[in-house]
């Protein structure tokens, strides 16, 4: 990774150099001031309060000079507490990064919280060209990236919680899952709520049913019929009053949470689609093609604002993951998957990707292209992610939204093997049928 100080500016004189090791209750640090050769060690209670009298006791013995401190943290209580303090340079490295280092000088892998911040700070002081100091982003892409983070937790959540009320619904009401296409719907939410259970549900007045899918924009009369006569026709599937009444009570609480995740998820549709909105890229992400309402915004955090942040592509590749890692051993060569990256970072690329297949050309020939080359769904999908992000990072760095036209001219112009490719999979797919353009029957 490049030196992250020669790429902005040169490293300032710290006055001191610190390491904090992180723990629930209490911190340990150790703290070597420059003009000296030996460190000082104590403990630090893990408070807003006690942290607050630590940094402004730094201050106050070292004045205005800098203090680099590293923190085996990348996000966290702690580096939030401590980058309010302009003099404080955090260096956060990551967990597996300062096991190894520890485990150099340590392969027996005894381990405490003082010798781990001796570890820590032995890091800080011989390979700190190796690090990177913290430089958030903007307010807004920093609340932004919570967001959008978040927010794919508690899709993750509502998914998590669908397949526990179809498996609950399977056990003594699964004809809802018949009638209906997503167990996750206010429809069946409501339905359930007023009806836990088969019995009580034929209780019900046909009208009375009518009227309730009416209210809940099920306009088909003809369908509507048709789930009202299955409906009484209807035999339920256990009639053990333990399984129907546990699990009737068990899909109330899930209907629950169901209910209440839909609401969260939508309001943080809204605080994410004005945050988007108003963001400088916006314009930048929003012109990737299959980069929708959810993807340009987790493109636009993934990427952030400081322009000087990545070098290169390869970069954010290697970084994301999705760059493959090559291992080689004598005569030995394999390549394999990156597992030790940020997974969301990951995930949000590779998602893009995938909803570009059905939006840009070259993107879809490509796809096809590697998977004729016998590459399975997932393997193709990284490499396609491999090659958007050096377009993106183009963009990005240059400010200027994609423009598919003119990346397919680039292409022709230097010979790519994607073009004959793009040529199979576009070339004589319609015809002219009564004026119309339809898809010939050779090719279809």
């Amino acid at each position: 990774m490049s030196d992250a100080w020669t790429t902005a500016t040169s490293e300032p004189e710290f006055a001191a150099f610190a390491a904090i090791d992180w723990a629930d209750q209490k911190n340990f640090w150790r703290l070597l001031p420059a003009s000296s050769r030996r460190s000082e060690a104590g403990e630090l209670e893990n408070t807003p309060e006690a942290v607050e009298a630590w940094a402004a006791g730094l201050q106050q013995r070292f004045g205005s000079g800098p203090i680099a401190v590293i923190v085996e943290q990348s996000r966290g209580a702690l580096v939030y507490m401590l980058t309010k303090y302009p003099h404080l340079v955090l260096f956060p490295v990551h967990p597996t990064t300062a096991a190894g280092y520890r485990q150099t000088f340590a392969p027996s892998g005894a381990k405490c919280d003082p010798s781990d911040t001796e570890s820590l700070l032995d890091l800080l002081l011989r390979h700190r060209e190796r690090l990177r100091p913290l430089q958030p982003d903007t307010v807004e892409t920093r609340l932004l990236h919570f967001l959008v983070e978040e927010r794919r937790q508690m899709v993750e959540e509502r998914t998590r919680q669908s397949h526990r009320l179809t498996a609950c619904l399977k056990l003594y009401f699964p004809q809802v899952l018949r009638w209906f296409d997503d167990v996750t719907s206010p429809l069946v939410g409501d339905l359930l709520d007023r009806w836990p259970n088969l019995e009580q549900l034929q209780r019900a007045h046909p009208g009375t049913l009518r009227k309730f899918f009416h209210d809940h924009n099920c306009r088909s009369a003809e369908k509507n019929e048709e789930r009202i006569a299955a409906i009484y026709k209807a035999t339920p599937a256990t009639k053990d009053q333990a399984v129907v009444e546990g699990s009737a009570l068990i899909a109330g609480g899930l209907v629950a949470l169901l209910t209440t995740l839909r609401a969260n998820i939508a309001a943080f549709d809204k605080r994410i689609a004005e945050l988007a909105a108003a963001h400088p890229d916006t314009a930048i992400f929003a012109s990737l093609p299959g980069a929708g309402a959810v993807l340009a915004p987790r493109l636009i955090v993934a990427f952030g604002t400081r322009r000087d942040r990545y070098q290169d592509a390869y970069e954010v590749q290697c970084y994301s993951g999705i760059a493959p890692v090559t291992e080689s051993s004598g005569s030995s060569k394999w390549v394999h998957f990156r597992f030790a990256c940020p997974k969301f970072l990951r995930q949000t690329f590779h998602e893009f990707a995938g909803c570009s297949i059905q939006w840009s050309e070259w993107a879809k020939a490509c796809y096809r292209h590697l998977r004729e080359e016998g590459k399975s769904h997932q393997a193709a999908v990284r490499s396609l992610a491999f090659k958007w992000i050096r377009i993106i990072f183009r963009c990005w760095k240059d400010g200027k939204p994609y423009n598919e036209e003119i990346y397919m001219q680039s292409l022709r112009r230097r010979g790519s093997l994607l073009v004959g490719a793009l040529e199979v999979t576009t070339s004589a797919k319609w015809k002219t049928v009564a004026g119309f353009q339809k898809l010939s029957e050779n090719n279809a």
